[in-house]
């Protein structure tokens, strides 16, 4: 029967995992643009915004991206063209659209840079999915990454005339799957080794302390991750430490800190160390970089003389277990 109405698509059933973001490439053009877009969210830096901006866009944004640009370098997939963690991101959704098959389509999008979020949900709407879980792929919850990932989602669909019904993703570091693979992991890479770690620390990403004072339940969420890993892989507390890295300024951030804990244990005469960060779901530079590169140098440069990282889960089997398992938690009723 003919009708005037236009022909929109619609009843499909969308996913949008979400990620932090990159700068598109190793330049201080592109990292001043991509940090210019990170800090000046009231999400990651709550300082009144009359205090902070002229702070941003003074010295931080002079003198921070010739130094973000070369960390970048030292990890970009020149071949590719991109960051690892734009590889990782592109991957886990490909992989995870060929786990659902017809029954969901996926996409992938950055809080900051790009693919943007606009972009991945666009594209959903574009396919006619009328039903999007929102996918942010932070175990912990935080409103630094988890809060404001969703925030830009709901900024964007508020501008939406056919808004699609949403579900969140919540934090899953509870769910079954993320501690088991992750301990799976963990055991696999010390397999690799020919020597055994005296201590294996688990580093995560930290956030200013107040934050943490004011409610953010990222650190306890940490702290269980550690206690879940401990329990799974059958080690100690005086074995499996927890430590929080990436603290910038004179601010106090939740500790203990990451460099000072591996100093520490160099000097103490511990010389065999394995690292992994359970914070990340994809390798980026805070984990090849600023773990795998300088952490080691730490640590090597103060007494020790074997240090292994263990990489994120990433888009391996093991990691995509994860995220399936926790998506298809989330789509019960949709699916």
């Amino acid at each position: 029967m003919k009708t005037d109405h236009p022909d929109i698509k619609h009843g499909k059933l969308g996913i949008l995992l979400l990620s932090l973001g990159t700068p598109d490439a190793p330049t201080y053009a592109a990292t001043r643009r991509y940090l210019a877009e990170f800090l000046s969210d009231p999400r990651v830096i709550e300082t009144p915004r009359a205090i902070w901006l002229p702070i941003l866009y003074g010295p931080i944004l002079t003198f921070r991206p010739a130094k973000s640009a070369k960390a970048y370098a030292k990890i970009w997939d020149y071949e590719r063209g991109e960051s690892p963690l734009r590889t990782h991101s592109r991957a886990q959704a490909e992989k995870l659209q060929a786990m659902m098959g017809e029954a969901a389509h996926v996409e992938w999008a950055f809080r900051y840079g790009q693919p943007n979020t606009e972009r991945g949900l666009e594209a959903l709407r574009a396919k006619g999915c009328d039903r999007i879980l929102l996918f942010a792929l932070y175990p912990q919850y935080s409103a630094t990454t988890t809060a404001t990932a969703y925030d830009k989602c709901f900024e964007i669909l508020g501008k939406m005339r056919w808004q699609p019904a949403v579900r969140t993703v919540p934090a899953y570091v509870d769910h079954p799957a993320f501690a088991d693979e992750l301990a799976a992991s963990v055991k696999e890479g010390l397999a690799t080794l020919d020597w055994q770690p005296e201590k294996v620390l688990a580093s995560y990403h930290s956030i200013p302390k107040s934050y943490w004072d004011n409610g953010d339940p990222y650190p306890c969420h940490c702290f269980k991750t550690s206690r879940l890993l401990r329990e799974k892989l059958g080690m100690g507390e005086d074995t499996l430490l927890t430590s929080f890295q990436s603290r910038v300024g004179p601010t106090e951030w939740v500790s203990p800190y990451t460099d000072k804990t591996v100093e520490k244990l160099a000097k103490e005469g511990v010389k065999k160390l394995a690292v992994l960060a359970p914070a990340f779901s994809s390798d980026c530079l805070e984990t090849l970089e600023e773990i795998n590169m300088e952490l080691r140098e730490t640590f090597l440069e103060h007494g020790g003389t074997h240090f292994h990282y263990i990489p994120c889960l990433n888009a391996t089997e093991r990691g995509m277990r994860v995220i399936d398992s926790v998506a298809r938690h989330e789509l019960q009723g949709w699916l």
